[in-house]
């Protein structure tokens, strides 16, 4: 069987989590040496994993669910907001054991095109990625928040160039982050606030009642969040938040200071000097600067896909 672009291959040649219907695949945007594929999984605690292999370097935006994911020695916890890496020819395996399902936009590249990004960019000494895991940092709100429009409302004339930019923030980041292999029970507990978290996003969060809720003490839970993560509790919410209000300026046609406080924000001037200071413009330069980009039908709210 010829493998195409974003095909994974599996161990057992056919995985049984696509057979069963547990997971499904949705092309996005495709063009020479890369693919886009939406991504959802409904497998859970009870669903048994299956070993699989990348046929070709992979960057999966992971959007929503909690999931495990093993490869090459290495057990890490994939939250929303953070990037999962593969290596063409790995073997892996993805679990649910503290959740059911998840859903991720997956960038599957030509180990041809990820070479040349490589080498045009400073510092970059390697063409391959030396960990699993980039955390769900604030510097990646910006990619995430066009990655999430391009899954909703297909901006495919958008979709190289996302593929560029997250391929060159991938290998730019996958040398300078680390992180630490939770215990299973702090696993487990983490994995319960970030859906916790997700599903309460827009509302009052606190590290004590989130650490209340898992049974954890608000210090011990810091300590646990961070280390399983990558990020602490706040830079967390705050950097969701953050995707989800420039998302919010995309496709909605809810006003600056709707937005701000539909997403969490206490008021506009807090909103707006995090949003500068994250995406480098005012919210309402944002919105502008993307529809302009896109196209916007204000009679439906979303943005719609303009020809070339």
């Amino acid at each position: 069987m010829r493998l195409g672009l974003g095909d994974c291959c599996y161990i057992n040649d056919v995985s049984e989590l696509w057979q069963n219907s547990l997971a499904t695949k949705r092309l996005l945007a495709s063009g020479e040496g890369w693919s886009a594929c939406d991504v959802v999984c409904r497998a859970g605690p009870k669903d048994t994993p299956f070993e699989e292999q990348h046929a070709w370097v992979s960057v999966s935006a992971v959007l929503s669910g909690t999931f495990v994911y093993r490869s090459t020695g290495a057990r890490v916890l994939m939250a929303p907001g953070s990037l999962l890496l593969g290596v063409q020819g790995a073997s892996f395996c993805c679990s649910h054991e503290h959740g059911t399902g998840d859903r991720c936009v997956a960038f599957y590249f030509d180990p041809v095109m990820i070479e040349e990004i490589a080498y045009q960019i400073p510092g970059v000494r390697r063409t391959g990625f030396v960990l699993n895991r980039i955390p769900p940092i604030q510097a990646l709100a910006p990619l995430f928040a066009d990655v999430q429009a391009l899954s909703d409302h297909g901006a495919v004339n958008a979709g190289e160039e996302l593929a560029l930019r997250l391929a060159g923030a991938a290998l730019s980041l996958s040398d300078g982050v680390s992180y630490t292999q939770a215990r299973g029970r702090d696993e487990k507990r983490v994995s319960a606030a970030l859906r916790i978290i997700n599903q309460r996003l827009t509302g009052a969060l606190s590290i004590g009642a989130i650490a209340s809720e898992v049974e954890m003490s608000r210090y011990h839970f810091l300590r646990t969040f961070h280390r399983t993560t990558g990020e602490t509790p706040y830079r967390y919410i705050l950097n969701r938040r953050l995707i989800l209000a420039a998302e919010r300026l995309c496709t909605t046609s809810e006003g600056v200071l709707e937005v701000a406080l539909g997403c969490g924000f206490g008021d506009l001037s807090e909103f707006t000097r995090r949003f500068r200071k994250r995406f480098s413009v005012t919210p309402a330069a944002y919105r502008q600067l993307r529809r302009k980009r896109q196209g916007f039908d204000a009679r439906r709210g979303y943005a719609v896909t303009l020809s070339p």
